[in-house]
């Protein structure tokens, strides 16, 4: 398939949307927008995104990415409850950089993640991309795990997630939310950016 072919290709998909990933695609954008700004509507947001591709992951034979969703759902649920924590009116989580031990602690769990999944959708799913689905679940869990604890590192895991997760989506039929990946790619590349500069600017 050449270059315009795949572009007509990826044009009809769009075209092509239904309105439930176009709902699920915009609140996705939204969410990483507040969580660029380190704002909690991140949460909220993102559940609505994450529990709608919660379905679209299992019609897509996806199954990784649809357990990635419900642990986004969850650790939303999480997320939302330490980042909403005070102590004497101040936000008691701050933006922060991981010690050369907790970088350890995300290799170790990002490897985990993608061994187990690719073991479980080779031999008990149908799923035609076991090694990819399972690499870009991995990230994303290891993202999101950063980001709930408001880890810098957080936004390298996204890059990671969204850079596996765009030809994915497309392979699988849904080029709007691959196409979301794209646009995400950029958000947390600048949203990388935007902590470093607090970081700096807060001292921690």
């Amino acid at each position: 398939m050449n270059f315009t072919e795949t572009c007509s290709n990826f044009i009809e998909g769009i075209k092509a949307t239904t309105p439930l990933e176009f709902v699920a695609v915009v609140f996705g954008i939204i969410s990483v927008l507040y969580s660029r700004k380190e704002n909690i509507l991140v949460y909220p947001t993102g559940i609505i995104s994450t529990v709608l591709y919660i379905y679209l992951c299992f019609i897509g034979k996806l199954y990784a990415e649809a357990s990635v969703n419900f642990y986004y759902t969850v650790m939303s649920i999480i997320g939302w409850i330490m980042w909403a924590r005070k102590k004497e009116g101040e936000t008691v989580l701050h933006i922060t950089k991981s010690s050369t031990k907790e970088w350890t602690h995300c290799l170790l769990f990002f490897v985990g993640c993608w061994v187990i999944l690719f073991l479980v959708l080779r031999h008990f799913t149908d799923s035609i991309v076991p090694l990819a689905d399972g690499f870009a679940a991995a990230s994303a869990y290891t993202g999101m795990w950063l980001m709930a604890k408001k880890k810098l590192e957080n936004w390298i895991w996204w890059i990671v997630t969204n850079v596996a997760s765009i030809p994915l989506y497309y392979i699988k039929g849904y080029s709007f939310t691959s196409f979301q990946f794209l646009v995400l790619l950029v958000l947390a590349i600048a949203g990388l950016i935007t902590w470093s500069k607090k970081i700096q600017h807060e001292g921690h």
